[in-house]
């Protein structure tokens, strides 16, 4: 039994299971814990078992109550796909089998570890500092249970069991192809073989944009499980980059902007090309008008808009997202859709709708609406650098680093978050907390709480009495491991399913154009030649 009468923890136990795994994504992981807990000071008894499952025991010096057992086993869950975190969700009847237990397939339970420094580690067994140290290394995903238990427990029913909960808390938004990419599992009614569910795992990948070196740079990292479906990595040398183009050729044949109807609209919507008048701005002038508008939005725009509350910080980070899209795309003229702003800021589509035209009031003419949505394409604005405006970007310097709307980690952590992490990041020098609030236009209190939320999580760290960004710090690495990469991958593809919606319906009511050559074929012999009288009276 993992617990004890009083529900508390001797011994923390992690099971990890070829039935939620396949065995090399248990090698794999059983390899990273070891890893991250001698990196902590943790030290482990570990054993495996004739299916190919094995165990990681931690013994403890001060016994856990059962709530941060659990706690602390779900996180170690999210960085292993083949952990079972079962044991710990069951007071009663939570229990693992331990070394030299017999396995109801046969055999036994087999030790790993030496027996000599088994029993050291079972009687010295780990301070609580160790503990304590696996708990800050665990904290983006314990923050991501916490969020994850919130936002669960609002939906949650009474019938619902505690297996089911955590079941839906793991899986999150995370689609059927990245979980098998992730554990190696597939439906096997859908595919007959491990060589067709790890092809349609490599199409998906190709068709969200991914390159081979990611591919590849994944398979030891958060998608062991398709490198499993190889089964050894001589097959997985030899047959990735020819799968790989087969994904990319088929991507490439069923994307249906690459396909092309018969018959063309009357009514065309494509926006109308110059015909004259002034050039295109160059890619050079782009980005300087870019950073004088900055410029314009760090002195005098930013400070305006935070008097208008939580609308302000809205609309501040909706102009950043502009602005990071106007440098991406390089150009003055931005057609982008609501939709498209709203993923790029973690919001929802009608509350960019409703920012879009109180941003161009407040903007005083940095941003201007020029054309109308119609059809499938977007309301057009153009951004600027007002007249009134211009000797002022001139006269201030031009400040290191790059703009952005809402980088994936802060979909988790929040808007003030973000102004904050981007105080520290952008400033001419390192800001003490003081010049953070005077900066941001924030209270002390929601400074103080981000700035303790960021430095647990290790981004920032304190010089003194300034805040630094930590260089180690691998932002899209941890938005992994907060959940808000699947998160945004779930705000694409509800995007993707409603756009295809909308389209569909916009498209009953295109006309389309019908030759003559479709109607009537000059080489075929239409005509009809009646019998006459004889032959029907003959046939009568």
């Amino acid at each position: 039994m993992v617990h004890g009468a009083d529900g508390s923890v001797a011994t923390l136990c992690l099971d990890l299971d070829t039935t939620k795994a396949l065995k090399g994504v248990v090698d794999s992981d059983a390899a990273n814990l070891r890893s991250k807990l001698s990196a902590c000071g943790v030290t482990f008894v570990e054993d495996f078992s004739p299916s190919g499952g094995r165990h990681l025991y931690i013994p403890l010096q001060e016994r856990l109550n059962a709530s941060e057992a659990r706690e602390l086993v779900e996180a170690l869950a999210l960085t292993a796909a083949s952990l079972d975190p079962s044991p710990h969700q069951n007071v009663t009847d939570g229990c693992i089998r331990v070394p030299g237990s017999a396995h109801k397939s046969g055999g036994h339970q087999v030790l790993i570890t030496p027996l000599s420094q088994a029993y050291n580690v079972l009687r010295n067994r780990n301070p609580a500092a160790s503990i304590a140290a696996l708990r800050t290394a665990l904290a983006p995903e314990l923050a991501r249970n916490h969020a994850l238990r919130a936002r669960q427990a609002k939906t949650a029913t009474a019938q619902g069991t505690a297996a089911a909960h955590m079941l839906q808390i793991n899986a999150g938004s995370e689609t059927a192809l990245r979980r098998t990419a992730r554990t190696g599992v597939y439906d096997a009614a859908r595919y007959k073989s491990p060589s067709e569910a790890r092809m349609a795992v490599l199409n998906h990948f190709s068709a969200c944009g991914w390159t081979l070196a990611q591919v590849q740079n994944e398979l030891t990292g958060q998608f062991p499980g398709l490198a499993a479906l190889y089964g050894s990595i001589e097959k997985q040398n030899r047959l990735l980059g020819q799968e790989w183009a087969k994904a990319q050729t088929w991507t490439q044949k069923s994307d249906p902007r690459e396909r092309r109807g018969k018959y063309a609209s009357i009514n065309n919507t494509s926006p109308t090309q110059p015909t004259g008048g002034a050039p295109n701005l160059s890619s050079a002038a782009i980005h300087q008008l870019v950073n004088d508008l900055e410029n314009v939005l760090y002195a005098v725009l930013d400070h305006r808009l935070k008097d208008r509350g939580r609308e302000g910080l809205s609309l501040r980070f909706l102009i950043r997202a502009l602005l990071a899209y106007m440098r991406t795309k390089e150009t003055d003229v931005l057609d982008v859709g609501c939709r498209t702003l709203a993923a790029a800021m973690g919001k929802h589509h009608v509350t960019i709708a409703r920012l879009l035209p109180a941003l161009v009031d407040a903007s005083e003419g940095m941003l201007t609406k020029v054309a109308d949505a119609r059809h499938k394409a977007a309301d057009v604005y153009l951004i600027q650098l007002p007249e009134q405006y211009q000797q002022l970007a001139r006269e201030l310097t031009w400040r290191k680093g790059k703009i952005y709307s809402i980088r994936p980690v802060f979909r988790v952590l929040g808007d003030i978050s973000a102004l904050v992490y981007e105080a520290i990041e952008r400033d001419r020098h390192s800001p003490t907390s003081a010049e953070i609030i005077r900066s941001s236009g924030m209270s002390r209190s929601a400074v103080e709480k981000a700035l303790v939320v960021m430095e647990g999580l290790g981004m920032i760290y304190r010089d003194g009495r300034r805040w630094r960004i930590s260089a180690t710090a691998n932002l899209r690495a941890l938005a992994e491991r907060l959940g808000a990469i699947e998160d945004y991958q779930a705000h694409i593809s509800r995007n993707r399913r409603e756009r295809a919606a909308w389209h569909a319906y916009l498209d009953r009511f295109v006309e389309v154009r019908v030759d003559e050559s479709d109607l009537f074929d000059p080489e075929r012999e239409e005509h009809w030649t009646p019998p006459d009288d004889a032959a029907l009276w003959l046939a009568a």
